[in-house]
């Protein structure tokens, strides 16, 4: 089976919309602004995973800097889950900031069948990672109904590009420490993350720390699948697109010049997501605890 674990998708009206959003909100902005930045909605990305040979795809949200825009956003996601239950698996998007509806809003998408949150962004959400005061009660809720964190991460070196943001591993790593029970999914490589699990310490700490593939074709070389698998270990490595920013095709073809080992293939394209979503196509059920936790 094979699982994109990084897809985006939008409700229509806002791809009808769209400079509407853009001129109110700057995650939407930072990621949206360019004509040329595509908007999917549910039933295109099912033609792309028809295409692509995948099986299912997780839907995220983005960083919205409303509650209200998150709100509005999540209930597409949920009612396309709804209609594709054996193809798409959804993550709500929430603004930290706002307290008490944001926990609300948590408990209503986990209740309504999401299986995570994300795609998180604190940067531009002005949220700081390192604020356990104010992020603790949404690792209870999380923790209570099993929800897996994602968030966006960034390469504190190299070329800038839309929404890189400056999550990077330092702050990562400092907000893992501080959750260790968290199931933590950590976008694009983490930043570069893995590559400090040669450090004991780090590599300790990541124990419910996970990394999606999403946009490495524009990030790294097809090396990176075999360096990362090594430093990491296979069964870290999550397969995802960052669709529609590119193919889910061109991520997989990365894979495959990667020439890593059959079965270290097929747990990063699917088995290892299914391990940590407690997912398979004829029975979608809830996620499991992860070892270590």
């Amino acid at each position: 089976m094979i699982i994109d674990f990084h897809t985006h998708i939008f409700p229509p009206q806002i791809r009808e919309n769209r400079s509407d959003y853009l001129k109110c909100d700057p995650c939407f902005a930072e990621l949206y602004s360019s004509p040329k930045a595509k908007l999917a909605t549910a039933e295109e990305l099912i033609a792309s995973m028809d295409e692509a040979g995948i099986d299912a795809s997780v839907v995220l949200n983005i960083g919205w800097i409303t509650q209200k825009l998150c709100v509005k956003t999540n209930d597409y996601i949920l009612e396309a889950v709804s209609r594709y239950p054996h193809r798409l698996i959804g993550f709500c998007a929430i603004q930290p900031k706002s307290g008490e509806e944001a926990i609300a809003e948590l408990e209503r998408c986990a209740q309504g069948g999401a299986k995570g949150i994300g795609e998180l962004r604190t940067d531009i959400q002005e949220i700081d990672l390192r604020d356990v005061e104010m992020l603790a009660p949404f690792s209870e809720i999380a923790s209570k109904y099993n929800l897996i964190l994602l968030i966006h991460a960034s390469e504190p070196v190299g070329h800038h590009y839309p929404g890189k943001g400056n999550i990077t591993p330092n702050i990562l790593y400092q907000f893992i420490s501080n959750f260790p029970k968290l199931v933590i999914v950590c976008a694009h490589w983490g930043g570069g993350l893995p590559f400090y699990a040669l450090m004991p310490e780090v590599a300790s700490a990541l124990t419910n720390t996970f990394f999606d593939t999403a946009a490495s074709p524009l990030l790294y070389r097809p090396q990176i699948f075999k360096h990362a698998t090594e430093i990491v270990g296979a069964d870290k490595i999550l397969f995802g697109s960052d669709y529609p920013l590119m193919s889910q095709g061109r991520v997989t073809r990365d894979i495959e010049l990667a020439e890593l080992p059959q079965e270290v293939g097929k747990m990063i394209l699917g088995g290892n997501a299914q391990r940590i979503l407690g997912w398979n196509k004829s029975a979608p059920s809830s996620p499991l605890n992860c070892p270590g936790k």
